[in-house]
C-alpha cells in the first residue's frame, strides 16, 4: 500500500524498501524508549510486524513506524518516529492517521499505543486514555531475562 500527500510526501507498507539500518540508528540513538536497542532486536521486531515508511519527494525514508498485530483484532502501534529534519510538517500526524485508517480497513478495532509525549499527535487520530484501564495488566520481563533491548518506556 502507497498514500501519497501532495507535497510528494510517501507512505508505504512495502518491506523491502525500508532502510533498517537508518530505522535502528534513529530508535537506538534518538527515541527515548528504544535508546541501545540492539540491532538484531530492531530486525526482529521489523520483521514480525506490519511496517509504515515514510518518505520524502526524493524517496529518502524520513520516519518509520509498525504495528504489532494478529490482522483480525487488535494491533499495538509502536517505534513512531519521524526524522529530526523532517519534523515540523504534520508528517507525524499523518502516519498515525494513515496507520489508523489501514488498520480499521483491515477489521482491526482496537488499537493500543504508548507515548510520553505526544499525546496531542495521537489524539488528533482519535487515541485517547484507555476507556476501562482496570482490566489491563502489565509485566515487564526486561528485569528478569532480556539483555539485547534495553529500551527505557
Amino acid at each position: 500500500m502507497i498514500t501519497r500527500r501532495d507535497d510528494g510526501h510517501q507512505i508505504d507498507t512495502s518491506p523491502e524498501r525500508l532502510d533498517v539500518a537508518r530505522v535502528h540508528q534513529w530508535l537506538s540513538t534518538d527515541a527515548y524508549w528504544a535508546l541501545g536497542r540492539a540491532a538484531e532486536v530492531t530486525k526482529a521486531a521489523i520483521a514480525g510486524s506490519l511496517c509504515f515508511g515514510v518518505y520524502d519527494p526524493s524517496g529518502e525514508q524520513v520516519g518509520f513506524c509498525r504495528a504489532v498485530t494478529d490482522a483480525a483484532t487488535f494491533a499495538w502501534l509502536c517505534d513512531v518516529y519521524i526524522a529530526r529534519s523532517a519534523r515540523g510538517k504534520g508528517l507525524g500526524t499523518w502516519l498515525a492517521r494513515v496507520v489508523h485508517d489501514h488498520l480499521l480497513a483491515m477489521g482491526i478495532y482496537r488499537i493500543l499505543l504508548a507515548t510520553a509525549d505526544a499525546h496531542d499527535v495521537y489524539a488528533k487520530t482519535g487515541f485517547g486514555p484507555l476507556l476501562r484501564p482496570e482490566r489491563w495488566m502489565e509485566v515487564d520481563l526486561r528485569s528478569r531475562s532480556d539483555p539485547r533491548d534495553v529500551a527505557h518506556n
